[in-house]
């Protein structure tokens, strides 16, 4: 399995704790559809998260805040749509997009939360 793969996936089991560790279940992992990708859905009675991981392991880009551009978010919000078509009874639902930055090891910096507004 490539690297990336291998990060991403240790960067996205690591958020994944932290969200269960407040409360929060797995809802899905890795949506995929031809939009776009959905990390992971999780869910609180009556509420969403959608939650974009970036695992980094060095600062030079912000530790992914570069990577959050409007495309990605266009991309995001097209994934999403496709995921409500699979999903409908979830559509009157309250939907929060949060990005989480994830310093990769060795490092042990904190997750950093980013929460998007409409």
């Amino acid at each position: 399995m490539p690297h990336h793969k291998l990060s991403g996936g240790w960067a996205e089991q690591r958020a994944l704790r932290l969200l269960v560790g407040q409360g929060w279940q797995l809802r899905q992992r890795n949506f995929i559809c031809r939009w776009g990708e959905l990390d992971l859905v999780v869910e609180k009675p009556g509420r969403l998260l959608l939650v974009e991981v970036k695992g980094r392991s060095t600062g030079c880009d912000g530790w992914g805040v570069a990577a959050l551009g409007w495309r990605k978010r266009r991309r995001l919000e097209r994934a999403w749509r496709c995921w409500l078509a699979e999903h409908p009874s979830d559509a009157e639902r309250d939907v929060e997009l949060v990005y989480a930055l994830v310093t990769l090891p060795p490092l042990r910096r904190p997750v950093r939360w980013i929460r998007i507004t409409a």
